[in-house]
C-alpha cells in the first residue's frame, strides 16, 4: 500500500506517494524523475544505482525507500552542490570534479556504469584526498564497466583528486 514519506534528495524535500518497501532506485527516477541513478543489476552487485545517504554509498536497488527517512540522499545529479558544501563554495560547479575528470579523460563508452563509479569515487575523495593506486582499486571494486574501460576510469580517479588538492592549495 503507497503511503506518502518525505525524503531529502539532493537538498530539497519532496513528498513521494510509494510502498515502504520500494526501492529507493524506483522512487528517484520514477517519483522525483531523476536519471542519474540507473537499474542494472537489480541486486547490489554492479553499482549503476549507486546514491550517497548521508555521504556514504548505497545500492538504491535494494534500500527500501523508507530506510532513507530522515537522511539526505545525494545523486549523481546534487554531487556539484554536496562538492560546493564539502568546499565552502559560494557556488556549485556546473560539474563535480570527478565528472569533470572523466569526461577529460574520456573514460566511458557506454556510459552506463557512469553514475555508479562517479557516486564512489566521491565518496572516496571526499574521505582521502590522495589516495594510493591500491585505495582507489579497492574502493571501486563492486563497480562494472561492461566496456572495461577501467584503466581511464583510474586516470581520472587520479585526476580528480590533483584536481581537487590543487583547488584546495
Amino acid at each position: 500500500m503507497a503511503t506518502k514519506l518525505r525524503i531529502r534528495v539532493n537538498h530539497r524535500q519532496h513528498t513521494v506517494a510509494a510502498a515502504a518497501d520500494t526501492p529507493l532506485l524506483y522512487v528517484l527516477t520514477n517519483e522525483i524523475g531523476l536519471r542519474g541513478p540507473r537499474f542494472g543489476c537489480g541486486l547490489a552487485q554492479c553499482g549503476s544505482c549507486s546514491v550517497l545517504v548521508d555521504g556514504r554509498e548505497v545500492r538504491a536497488c535494494v534500500m527500501p525507500v523508507s530506510a532513507v527517512a530522515g537522511k539526505s540522499v545525494t545523486t549523481l545529479e546534487g554531487l556539484p552542490a554536496l562538492y560546493a558544501e564539502q568546499h565552502g563554495l559560494d557556488r556549485a560547479p556546473a560539474l563535480h570534479p570527478v565528472q569533470q575528470a572523466l569526461l577529460d579523460e574520456q573514460a566511458f563508452q557506454c556510459g552506463y556504469c557512469a553514475n555508479g563509479m562517479i557516486v564512489k569515487a566521491a565518496e572516496l575523495l571526499a574521505g582521502n584526498a590522495s589516495p594510493t593506486e591500491d585505495e582507489i582499486r579497492s574502493a571501486m571494486n563492486g563497480h562494472l564497466c561492461r566496456c572495461g574501460t577501467y584503466p581511464r576510469i583510474l586516470a581520472a580517479i587520479k585526476r580528480a583528486a590533483r584536481a581537487m588538492q590543487d583547488a584546495n592549495a
